[in-house]
């Protein structure tokens, strides 16, 4: 079996590229959060890293979480461990990207979300696709706003609506957007630019301070929302029904309760 994750350093350890799999559009499963997670904290044993990338393996970052580990008895188990993972990358011991090719939905989009930057193909398309399936994504809420405004946020979150990434950059939400072909030697220029001439300790402290804000508030918010989703809105009829309809291939049947 393919591991979930690959980690490549360059030559003078200042950058560490994550790059994720799952053959079916790198769906967030378990085992790639866990894969995630220990590779943050290996990371934190490099003095010299500057920046740490996210990228999805293929032609898209992510489709998103995986289903069927949110149906009732899974999801229990699941959510805490990926809101780990979002706290890890809100700590981590360097500036951190997401390069986003292709579809950036669900859970791909909050650990985007969770990043310093986001990196951008101009064919890249963003979106919180949760509330088709009767449920909502507990830390995009808190990660959305922070970064683009509570009025964007609640339509993304609300509509499920998926946006280009000319309608987030303008936003302020995206660093750089390019042609998918030359993505990744703008993303290397941009490092020589602006981290690779810098220190590394240095910048391991701005980023710190940077997320502060943003840390401070899903420190106090996440804990909350997730009760919420776990406790209040898997206990109505509806978010069994829209997880076990997209599991079905139907439409579901809400009853609003």
């Amino acid at each position: 079996m393919t591991a979930p994750l690959s980690v490549d350093v360059n030559s003078d350890g200042t950058r560490a590229a994550f790059r994720f799999f799952h053959p079916k559009g790198n769906i967030i499963t378990a085992d790639m959060v866990s894969a995630l997670s220990d590779a943050l904290a290996a990371a934190g044993e490099n003095p010299h890293l500057k920046l740490i990338t996210l990228e999805g393996a293929g032609p898209d970052f992510s489709f998103g979480a995986s289903v069927p580990e949110h149906a009732p008895g899974e999801i229990e188990r699941v959510l805490p461990r990926m809101h780990e993972l979002i706290y890890a990358l809100l700590i981590a011991p360097a500036p951190t990207a997401a390069i986003v090719r292709g579809r950036c939905l669900g859970g791909g989009f909050e650990l985007a979300l969770a990043c310093d930057f986001i990196f951008s193909s101009a064919d890249a398309a963003f979106g919180l696709p949760e509330i088709a399936l009767g449920v909502f994504a507990p830390a995009g809420s808190v990660l959305l706003g922070d970064r683009v405004g509570s009025a964007r946020a609640t339509r993304a979150l609300l509509t499920g609506r998926s946006s280009s990434a000319e309608e987030w950059a303008a936003a302020g939400l995206i660093e750089l957007v390019a042609d998918g072909a030359a993505l990744g030697d703008e993303v290397e220029r941009w490092f020589a630019e602006h981290l690779r001439v810098r220190s590394a300790a240095s910048l391991r402290h701005a980023a710190f301070a940077a997320r502060a804000g943003t840390t401070a508030r899903v420190r106090q918010l996440l804990p909350a929302l997730e009760q919420l989703y776990l406790r209040d809105l898997m206990d109505t009829l509806d978010a069994p029904e829209g997880i076990t309809a997209f599991l079905e291939k139907r439409a579901p049947r809400w009853t609003d309760r």
